[in-house]
């Protein structure tokens, strides 16, 4: 059986994460920094990823790679893109963004379970049961957060979603779960700021007479997080989170649901000097009535991807940052070109599609190729390890990088994926 991976951040694993992060190159514990004062050293080297992670698998068939005309094809339309390629025809404001964007068209994975694929496909390794591999967002932001000195925000940060854990690279590393309305977990005292300020300095005088004791150096550690915690709890950084001091307009371009507020909330993480954000759409476990959920019914699944996702990339880029952003868009895998007799799709990861743009990728272009009936990809296929090696490329991360187990083993980042040399000029 797989080893219990923590997928958020309890108040203990927070204050774990607090514990790791004070061993980070974060300068003097002062309350109250301001994110205006080090903007402009946060936008230095300023590489981020963002993951849009679609829970279920979705059909990527009817999305990226259709098949008009094949009896495997479903009723969808394709249509033209500012890219050199088509897509769906319920996707037309992600259209105008697809020169952004590439689509890998030649994904070939083997989990087609939903844990073991949501495990695969964001660590690069299968479950074992002897070992927790890191998710590429505890690796990413590992690598990342030194050029973030000034960062005061958990640098992976998960929205509307927990993720995978940080593995054998420790709970400094898990994911920093929020929800979609930029409500934080366990940093709301639900106290006035004056009555909790009055409490801290409490607790400070009564740690300080503790520490006079000699007590050992855990009990000077846990003044330091206490300090940290605090200093989190009260830094205008924080504002990253409040999606709702965007203008009306931006709030409803991204959209007013759970996975628009949670796009926004990655730009303006991202802009914060956050190194990884993950955001959830879950809703893709589509084995009945899925042309109906994806793009005729009310409230079509295709349709809150499209305003979202769009908004995301033409944001970035109006901002200057999608040139060291790095978007990736997946599932743990896809569905069966085969329709069944409920309308439906079942699980399939032999022949899909990632999408992937931002920090120096090209965008507009198929890498890959599957057949006409989508059941085989007929030029090289790539995994999850080929996609995140790619990426690694893109940020500037090398892939030379290894880490040790706690068994003293030794793991190539991306598990020594290759990249995906289409995506690079």
């Amino acid at each position: 059986m797989m080893n219990s991976i923590p997928s958020d951040m309890s108040r203990r694993h927070f204050m774990s994460h607090l514990a790791g992060a004070s061993a980070m190159t974060i300068p003097a514990l002062t309350f109250g920094h301001s994110l205006r004062t080090h903007a402009a050293e946060l936008k230095k080297n300023h590489k981020s990823a963002i993951l849009l992670w679609m829970s279920g698998g979705p059909s990527t068939m009817d999305i990226w790679d259709l098949k008009p005309g094949a009896p495997t094809g479903g009723p969808f339309r394709t249509i033209r893109t500012k890219g050199d390629v088509e897509i769906c025809e319920h996707m037309p404001l992600t259209a105008n963004v697809m020169d952004k964007l590439s689509i890998i068209r030649s994904m070939s994975t083997r989990e087609a379970d939903h844990m073991r694929g949501r495990y695969y496909m964001h660590t690069g390794y299968v479950p074992n049961p002897n070992i927790e591999h890191p998710s590429y967002g505890a690796v990413l932001s590992h690598e990342l957060i030194d050029q973030r000195a000034n960062l005061e925000i958990p640098p992976f940060v998960s929205v509307g979603g927990g993720s995978v854990g940080p593995g054998f690279l420790g709970m400094a590393w898990a994911p920093f779960v929020v929800s979609s309305n930029g409500q934080v977990r366990n940093l709301d005292m639900g106290i006035e700021d004056k009555r909790l300020m009055q409490r801290m300095a409490a607790l400070d005088m009564i740690e300080k007479n503790f520490i006079s004791q000699n007590r050992g150096s855990a009990s000077e550690d846990h003044m330091k997080i206490l300090k940290k915690t605090l200093n989190l709890m009260t830094s205008e950084q924080m504002e990253a989170f409040k999606v709702t001091k965007e203008p009306k307009e931006v709030q409803d371009r991204y959209g007013n649901d759970g996975f628009g507020r949670g796009c926004l909330m990655a730009r303006r993480l991202v802009e914060a000097g956050v190194p990884f954000v993950e955001v959830d759409l879950g809703g893709w476990d589509n084995h009945a009535n899925i042309f109906t959920t994806l793009g005729t019914g009310m409230n079509p699944k295709l349709g809150i991807l499209d305003r979202s996702m769009s908004a995301l990339v033409e944001d970035l880029e109006t901002r200057g940052l999608l040139q060291d952003t790095a978007i990736i868009w997946m599932g743990e895998f896809s569905r069966t070109p085969r329709i069944n007799g409920t309308t439906g799709r079942d699980h399939w990861a032999r022949s899909w599609s990632v999408v992937v743009g931002g920090a120096g990728m090209k965008g507009g272009i198929a890498v890959g190729k599957t057949s006409a009936d989508g059941t085989a990809v007929e030029t090289e296929p790539y995994t999850s390890q080929d996609v995140m090696a790619s990426v690694c490329k893109a940020l500037g991360i090398s892939l030379e990088t290894t880490f040790t187990s706690k068994s003293g083993r030794p793991m190539k980042i991306a598990n020594g994926g290759k990249v995906i040399k289409e995506l690079f000029a």
